[in-house]
């Protein structure tokens, strides 16, 4: 991975290490589920230490936002890469996820989405990286809606 001009330390891979005592969060309120950084796949390396057999999420962005329970539901016991769709250059995508998929023994894979149809781009990208990535791994599509639903 190319460093960014600007040497940002916010790139550097880490493993976020939780205890039992961090599950309730202050004051009973929930506790992130994020267990890694970082987070946005363009800055994901592929050899990325907590990706090997993983069971990946692959969110677009406006997905938590829009999804309450996000972190309970969706990122809890997975690894979680975001992007956009629709705003990012996602022209570098397909292939990064599927040499995520190739090299880690990636366990399965679960991709939430908005019912907007642009966000439909980022559930066909998640299945071309399989396809390209030449293994079987099952795949779920999630999609939420813009009222904060799941739809699926």
């Amino acid at each position: 991975m190319k460093n960014l001009a600007c040497g940002c330390p916010g790139s550097q891979v880490r493993t976020i290490e939780k205890k039992e005592t961090d599950v309730a969060g202050p004051a009973g309120r929930l506790a992130s589920e994020l267990r890694q950084w970082p987070t946005q796949l363009h800055l994901v390396p592929p050899t990325a230490p907590w990706l090997q057999n993983a069971h990946l999420l692959i969110a677009a962005d406006c997905v938590p936002f829009a999804y309450a329970e996000f972190h309970r539901d969706f990122i809890k016991d997975r690894v979680l890469v975001n992007a956009c769709p629709k705003l990012d250059d996602t022209s570098p995508y397909v292939e990064k996820l599927a040499a995520i998929i190739r090299n880690n023994d990636i366990q399965s894979v679960t991709v939430t989405i908005m019912e907007v149809p642009c966000c439909r781009g980022m559930a066909m990208m998640a299945q071309q990286a399989l396809a390209q990535s030449g293994k079987e791994i099952p795949l779920e599509i999630a999609v939420i809606g813009v009222g904060g639903e799941r739809r699926s």
